[in-house]
């Protein structure tokens, strides 16, 4: 990375976008074919003696205004913020939360091939995941299975045959699996064949996402299209840029929004002097008791928990300090003249 920085006038601008990113911009269309470069146009060769050491592709950032805005930062200003969107997109490597182990993805011919290869030889079950950690009876789940053409399904991690009324406990979480086949891997071109159907099958019930288990092991495997960990099955879509920006839904944080700060209430700002008492201004926003409805609700709340105005804030019950704070969804009745009650 290049920095620039002299004084005003110098021609550090020139220098840097009309020559070294010029040259750069030229050498990476030069890297197209003919029949591209047609759309691109030609760029001139910056007058320049020579220049060692550049690489084609070449990113300048130029200098900015500043803003104010939360989401405004130096890499949403300067436009690096889009590179490094694309960087991460395309050329990381995601980890799985769960176990650290690398999140990886692969094609059905990848599949087949790391099946044939590493069961070689031996007897196992080919299944679709359709039911992960949830609760519920699935009895219409089962019918819709069986209805299918299948004839078994592992709940749980056992292998069952479907029956007519089969359910589970619904207040337990359950993972469900369709058992699409149960085959022998050995180097037939009828077994070939056979796998690439049952692979093919699985994906489809189990949405990119299929299980090998070894008959003889209980060994678990998962193989998907999207990026997934081996040993959990955890699985999230191949990443795009905008999971990437804080400004987008997909990668935007669900607590803050994408703007970094949360608003919430200080309750040290709010209750500066918990040593005083309501009715004596411990609530700086409303200042001491005056006739007014805040303070008739204020009441309420303090007939309902028990507690008087005059007493210090501090002593005042915490059951009764979040309604004043936050609120609540309760409803209670008091015994009040002032209220008509």
């Amino acid at each position: 990375m290049w920095l620039l920085q002299v004084c005003r006038g110098s021609g550090k601008s020139s220098l840097a976008f009309d020559t070294i990113y010029a040259e750069g911009q030229r050498r990476y269309i030069e890297t197209f074919s003919a029949y591209a470069r047609q759309f691109l146009g030609g760029l001139e060769r910056p007058d320049v003696d020579k220049i060692d050491g550049l690489s084609p592709p070449v990113i300048a950032i130029e200098q900015k205004t500043t803003s104010k805005s939360p989401r405004s930062t130096v890499g949403t200003i300067t436009e690096i913020y889009d590179f490094m969107r694309l960087l991460f997109a395309r050329a990381s490597d995601a980890y799985s939360y769960n176990t650290g182990d690398k999140m990886v993805s692969y094609s059905d011919d990848q599949i087949k091939a790391l099946i044939l290869k590493d069961f070689k030889g031996k007897r196992i079950n080919v299944l679709a995941p359709v039911v992960r950690s949830r609760k519920g009876h699935y009895r219409e789940l089962f019918e819709q299975i069986a209805k299918q053409g299948f004839v078994k399904v592992r709940t749980d991690g056992e292998i069952k045959d479907l029956v007519k009324g089969m359910k589970l406990d619904r207040y337990k979480n359950h993972d469900i699996e369709i058992v699409i086949d149960r085959l022998k891997i050995d180097d037939s071109a009828d077994n070939d064949k056979r796998l690439t159907e049952t692979i093919n099958t699985a994906m489809y019930h189990g949405e990119d996402v299929l299980l090998v288990i070894d008959q003889d092991t209980q060994e678990a495997r998962y193989f998907s299209r999207s990026l997934m960990c081996p040993t959990s099955g955890i699985s999230y879509p191949n990443p795009e840029p905008n999971n990437f920006s804080f400004n987008s839904p997909k990668g935007a944080c669900d607590n803050c929004s994408g703007i970094g700060e949360l608003y919430q209430v200080n309750e040290n700002k709010i209750v500066p002097d918990d040593s005083l008492s309501i009715k004596n201004g411990a609530l700086a926003p409303h200042g001491p008791e005056k006739n007014s409805w805040i303070f008739k609700q204020l009441e309420t709340i303090a007939q309902r928990f028990n507690f008087k105005l005059t007493d210090a804030y501090k002593d005042i019950p915490k059951e009764a300090k979040q309604i004043i704070m936050y609120g609540g969804n309760d409803k209670f009745s008091v015994e009040s003249k002032t209220l008509g009650g």
